[in-house]
């Protein structure tokens, strides 16, 4: 009787013992693939130098005159674009919930950890809503991003926790690799 409670016990802690815990990525769909050795995009590639931690990119997609581009955009005041390849029109198929995702190494841990996210606040941002309202994040050249909505902070450095705000559910965390600064981004 007690071998029975005490596996009943052990049972009950494994199904609820991480009943709040966040998953550590996203299981959202994204489908981002940049091979900077063909763009030669400076403003990705601050983002994918390890030797610089806390520099902080977003890619999205524009269209100018029916043709796709990369748009870029960093934390230390670089943006940029680059037209679409035949190869990205295949291999680059959703950016994120809403056309972004945040890429860049963290500057608090050694080696450095390369961090991909959402583009959109993820306490304010609800995809389901019609119409869906963009919730972009904007960032700061400290690794900061923040809500114009909620106005929630979120640590980009730091697997995208809430730094200063209400609480509530850190950033969207998205797997992601990168062979260097002018080497591929991947995210998905």
């Amino acid at each position: 009787m007690r071998r029975a409670l005490f596996l009943l016990a052990v049972a009950s802690t494994l199904l609820t013992g991480c009943g709040d815990a966040q998953n550590e990525f996203s299981s959202a769909p994204c489908y981002v693939q940049v091979d900077n050795s063909k763009h030669q995009d400076a403003t990705l590639a601050s983002a994918m130098n390890p030797s610089s931690p806390g520099v902080f990119c977003i890619v999205s997609r524009q269209s100018k005159a029916g043709a796709a581009y990369f748009a870029f955009s960093n934390n230390v005041g670089q943006s940029s674009t680059s037209i679409y390849n035949a190869i990205d029109k295949r291999l680059t198929l959703v950016f994120g919930l809403n056309n972004g995702v945040i890429v860049g190494y963290g500057n608090l841990s050694s080696p450095a950890v390369f961090y991909a996210y959402d583009v959109e606040c993820p306490n304010c941002f609800n995809p389901q809503a019609l119409p869906v309202k963009s919730r972009p994040l904007k960032l700061s050249s400290n690794g900061i991003a923040t809500c114009a909505v909620c106005k929630r902070e979120y640590n980009l450095n730091n697997g995208g926790v809430i730094a200063k705000g209400d609480g509530g559910k850190k950033l969207t965390r998205y797997r992601c690799a990168t062979s260097g600064p002018f080497g591929v981004l991947q995210v998905n």
